[in-house]
């Protein structure tokens, strides 16, 4: 039995003292590996997200939100092409809900699979991927941590043609569930049944502040209260910008705006103010404007599918504006991939520029 106590004999190892490498009995020479072999290789240094100092310009408009959500509107601003910049350019894809596969994704066979949408946005830079519930379920797993998730928590479709309002397809609680970081919501200012669709991004936006999400708003002037030309009109663009954010939105989404101005008495007062919308550039610097004085991240949607020059010409106009980037959909997936991926390349270089 082992004695602790028991004075070791002569000839034992731990009478020896240390052995060095090679003086040990039966140590064989010949077999030794060198040194250069045995030595570890380097490992490459953990890669670290340093916040740009326009990021911490943006962050500081949101002083009242939780580290958790100002945490997500870091991911949102430090990831892909565009990171550290202030811009960021999102795939949105809910349109199969909206507007039904056919008018979506027929063009593009392989655009029906809703994976091949995290693949178009991992693979051109997004700063992030919105889609209703489905969508993320089908891929958010596969493509855990790859790119920022926002839900869509709100969906209409096209075959009822009464006023605008959608209805709840999903909750935060889904939301953290696939590990997103903000949640979307459509409000269509001008429709009869806006109170309500207001009434419910409000309790909706509490819970994801609690939360610690980001909450995205598309604000789209849409129903009865407008003409066909005002659901674009600047001065209602730039209402729309505005009630968004005073119900809360981090990332308020417009249309972009045209020189049509719907109100009688807001033609007065932009001729009073002589403010200036006559182009693209201009309707765009008062909407940025018109969101807490530009304190407010507002990014605009690529609307219908048009030729890639005009694409192009339109994302010019809003960057010289001050747009904070762009919401780019059926432009982008309803292309081949390769070609998909080179059009959103090309937006984010312009607004990188």
């Amino acid at each position: 039995m082992f004695d602790p106590m028991r004075p070791a004999r002569p000839g034992r190892r731990c009478d020896r003292g240390p052995v060095e490498l090679g003086s040990a009995p039966g140590f064989n020479h010949a077999r030794a590996v060198p040194s250069t072999r045995v030595r570890l290789a380097e490992q490459p240094p953990e890669p670290k997200m340093t916040i740009t100092p326009r990021v911490r310009e943006i962050l500081s408009w949101y002083t009242s939100e939780t580290p958790g959500t100002r945490a997500q509107l870091v991911r949102l601003l430090m990831t892909g092409e565009l990171a550290g910049t202030g811009k960021m350019v999102i795939l949105p894809v809910d349109q199969g809900f909206e507007h039904g596969p056919v008018r979506s994704f027929a063009t593009n066979l392989p655009a029906h699979d809703p994976l091949y949408h995290f693949r178009l946005a991992i693979d051109s830079g997004c700063n992030a991927y919105a889609a209703p519930l489905g969508s993320l379920e089908a891929g958010a797993a596969e493509y855990a941590g790859q790119i920022p998730l926002l839900l869509k928590l709100n969906n209409s479709d096209t075959l009822s043609k009464g006023e605008p309002c959608s209805a709840i397809t999903g909750s935060v609680d889904d939301a953290l569930r696939l590990g997103c970081v903000g949640i979307g919501y459509t409000i269509y200012p001008g429709s009869e049944h806006r109170n309500r669709m207001y009434e419910d991004l409000r309790e909706l936006t509490l819970e994801a502040k609690a939360k610690g999400l980001a909450v995205v708003v598309w604000s789209y002037p849409r129903g009865s209260g407008l003409s066909k030309d005002g659901e674009t009109a600047v001065d209602i663009a730039a209402y729309a910008a505005q009630i968004a954010c005073q119900l809360g939105a981090h990332v308020v989404k417009i249309k972009p705006p045209t020189a049509h101005v719907e109100q009688g008495e807001a033609k007065k007062a932009l001729e009073k103010a002589g403010i200036p919308i006559a182009t693209l550039e201009d309707r765009v610097r008062y909407c940025v404007q018109a969101a807490f004085a530009g304190r407010r991240i507002v990014i605009f949607s690529g609307g219908a599918a048009k030729g890639t020059e005009e694409v192009l010409t339109e994302i010019r106009g809003l960057a010289a504006g001050g747009a904070f980037g762009s919401i780019v959909g059926r432009n982008a997936f309803q292309r081949p991939q390769a070609e998909g991926v080179a059009l959103l390349k090309q937006i984010m270089a312009i607004y990188k520029s």
